[in-house]
């Protein structure tokens, strides 16, 4: 990918975000981990530098990419805003000590008042953990699976009522027991790869569905 330049936008998500804690020494390795030739490679400090310095969140005409999703509370323009606090610090001579306080799952709301490490850490876990929400955006982290299994009172985050970004299109993944969904204001382009399922792509003019099966070789590569 950062051969391909400026032909590709990439955003980070939650393994980005775990592989460059992981090399700063602030995570422990997942025993699911397939990061041991990142982490060795001769040229590992230019590739995370180049990893670092990616976006959380990419927005081009009516259209808005990100890696998990967006709290419902938040329109384009603020989750934007907000995205480019999280990039100020992973560019930043402060990026080390952002990294050492990004793991947890606590506060699990969005208020407009929060600062330093919870505020960033709420922007992360949005942006790139996000599956299930109450309509008042109080983040769930444990339940992976479809969207029959919502705990009680909360829904997948693009299904809240008013949810304010609703007016763009949310171009995402991450979810893979969601499966490839596609609605007017939605594509979800997750369709487990890691599973074995297919890698999807999507050609935004015309909605051209392309996809690939990733079968048994695939699933192991992905895990």
């Amino acid at each position: 990918m950062r051969e391909l330049g400026e032909r590709a936008v990439v955003v980070l998500g939650n393994h980005d975000l775990h592989l460059l804690a992981l090399a700063q020494g602030h995570a422990e390795a997942r025993k699911d981990d397939t990061l041991d030739e990142v982490i060795a490679a001769p040229d590992r400090p230019d590739l995370l530098d180049w990893l670092r310095r990616r976006p959380m969140i990419h927005v081009e005409g009516n259209h808005i990419l990100v890696h998990a999703g967006l709290l419902p509370q938040w329109d384009v323009a603020q989750a934007s805003a907000l995205a480019r606090e999280v990039e100020a610090e992973l560019r930043g001579a402060r990026h080390e000590a952002f990294l050492a306080k990004l793991y947890g799952s606590r506060p699990n709301r969005w208020t407009d008042d929060l600062s330093g490490a919870d505020r960033l850490r709420v922007i992360v876990n949005a942006t790139t953990r996000l599956r299930f929400c109450t309509p008042e955006g109080v983040m769930e982290f444990d339940t992976k699976g479809e969207t029959t299994r919502a705990p009680n009172g909360y829904l997948p985050w693009f299904d809240v009522p008013g949810r304010k970004s609703a007016s763009s299109t949310v171009v995402c993944g991450h979810w893979s027991a969601l499966g490839l969904r596609i609605a007017p204001n939605l594509l979800a382009l997750d369709s487990g790869c890691v599973w074995g399922g297919r890698l999807s792509a999507i050609r935004l003019e015309d909605r051209r569905l392309y996809q690939i099966p990733c079968g048994e070789a695939g699933a192991a590569r992905g895990r």
